[in-house]
């Protein structure tokens, strides 16, 4: 679908809004929205992608709905963000109107633009670190001295294995963060240590160059990369 603009002139109401962006000087091919089209509302520097008539009435009472309209969101936002520069916005934005809208954009521009110029031409990247397990020898007899002495070898080397486990994680974020000197968010949960970094688009062929290296210096995890992403996590709300 071609871009379609709107101006003060229409009357909108309850505005889903997927992302600011930096009004395009062409024209760009706007995604199909959770129940029909898209449009982009124009300010001056920084316009909006919204799908007309959502509020939060139609998804939060609705678990299936919640779940489409997230689905929706990231999709319609990444397929944006591979024609133009998009400051993804929080699943469940939106504005009760058009002229609250375009207020926004007047009062924020500034703002929105600066941010919308750090990430011009750069993405997200994941590096997923998955931790090893270690491995319990197998005692073939209980009781005794032998044995005491094995179990109390084996906490020894549980305890070794996760501090060298810490240190090569530690050392990973260290090589990116300043030897690269990348921005890079770090989470860590249950299943494993995700590492969010920001990269201009052109220097993910570099870095893949470097993702041997990388996993033959962290023998104690598996490391995945996941896909180019928007900015996820380096933008500010």
């Amino acid at each position: 679908m071609t871009k379609s603009c709107v101006g003060k002139n229409m009357e909108l109401t309850d505005l889903y809004t997927y992302a600011f962006l930096e009004t395009p000087h062409s024209p760009l091919v706007l995604p199909q929205g959770v129940r029909g089209p898209l449009i982009l509302v124009t300010g001056n520097q920084v316009s909006a992608l919204v799908e007309p008539g959502i509020s939060p009435a139609f998804w939060e009472s609705d678990d299936e709905k919640i779940v489409q309209m997230a689905v929706y969101h990231d999709r319609v936002i990444c397929e944006m963000f591979e024609q133009i520069t998009v400051l993804p916005l929080r699943f469940g934005t939106c504005f009760d109107s058009l002229d609250n809208l375009l207020k926004h954009l007047a009062w924020q521009e500034k703002e929105y633009k600066s941010q919308l110029d750090k990430i011009r031409n750069k993405t997200e990247l994941t590096l997923k670190l998955i931790p090893h397990t270690f491995l319990e020898p197998v005692v073939s007899e209980k009781g005794g001295r032998n044995y005491f002495l094995a179990k109390k070898q084996e906490y020894e080397n549980q305890k070794n294995f996760v501090n060298t486990q810490n240190i090569e994680k530690q050392n990973l974020i260290d090589l990116i963060t300043k030897e690269y000197n990348l921005p890079a968010v770090v989470q860590e949960q249950k299943e494993g240590i995700k590492i969010y970094v920001l990269i201009n688009i052109n220097e993910k062929i570099h870095l893949e160059e470097k993702f041997l290296n990388w996993q033959q210096a962290c023998p104690r995890w598996d490391l995945v990369w996941g896909d180019c992403l928007p900015p996820y996590h380096f933008i500010e709300h």
